[in-house]
């Protein structure tokens, strides 16, 4: 499932040191040239809210971000925001997706993974070839805002953000680093998103066991495999979400 997306324009003096203060991902490349960085917010706590991407191109700025958090991020970034000089607009640019090669002229590769294609805002969409996007997402261990990604819940190193480039340990402060610096430095992790087989499908968020004891959560589901949030000390052999038997790949 593919979802909408808002675009955001984001102006000002101050505006990639405000974004740079708050989110998981070093934005200080966008300062000198066109580019394309993939970051988050977090609590305090260090849990996920939103997933964004930042975009630099023609010496302007772009927020990207999923259009089910686009509100509730955009307050937020409103609060922090005080006497800032920043300001954040509609954008009257359009978004097209593509795998294709060679991709359109000013198109950006993801930056989560090179699997995921390109990323071309422009004043109108072109016409974009069919994608199998949760195919890819499966394959590639590629969390969704909403779905493997829940605000409030997750943890961005349990949904894999240092591997996808969504996370950077030397950029200095941010909401939520002091959490989530620990977490790289001081534990291993036993939970987290992996893939799985699944010989049926199943509601997005079925709960997992093995045994009979809790051991996750399932999602996204393509082709007889799926993405899940395991605990992965029960991960090991057989398990059960609702009808559909399981086993890690």
């Amino acid at each position: 499932m593919t979802q909408t997306r808002r675009l955001i324009t984001i102006a000002g003096a101050d505006a990639i040191d405000f974004l740079q203060g708050l989110t998981t991902n070093d934005l200080r490349p966008l300062t000198k040239g066109d580019g394309i960085v993939w970051t988050a917010l977090l609590t305090p706590q260090g849990k996920y809210l939103a997933d964004f991407f930042v975009v630099a191109q023609g010496g302007a700025y772009l927020i990207d971000l999923p259009e089910p958090l686009a509100d509730a991020t955009l307050r937020r970034l409103a609060i922090y925001r005080l006497r800032a000089d920043v300001q954040m607009t509609p954008s009257p640019l359009h978004l097209s997706r593509g795998v294709d090669a060679p991709p359109p002229p000013g198109a950006l590769p993801d930056p989560r993974h090179p699997a995921m294609g390109w990323r071309l805002y422009a004043g109108q969409a072109v016409p974009e070839v069919a994608v199998d996007w949760d195919a890819l997402r499966v394959e590639h261990l590629i969390p969704e805002a909403g779905i493997e990604m829940i605000p409030d819940d997750s943890y961005i190193l349990e949904l894999g953000f240092e591997r996808l480039h969504g996370v950077d340990f030397r950029k200095g402060c941010y909401v939520g680093q002091e959490v989530t610096a620990r977490m790289k430095h001081k534990t291993d992790l036993k939970k987290g998103l992996a893939r799985v087989r699944i010989d049926t499908a199943v509601p997005a968020g079925t709960e997992i066991t093995a045994d009979g004891k809790p051991a996750g959560k399932v999602y996204t589901q393509s082709s007889g495999r799926a993405l899940a949030w395991l605990r992965f000390d029960r991960a090991g052999g057989p398990m059960q979400a609702g009808d559909a038997s399981l086993v890690m790949e």
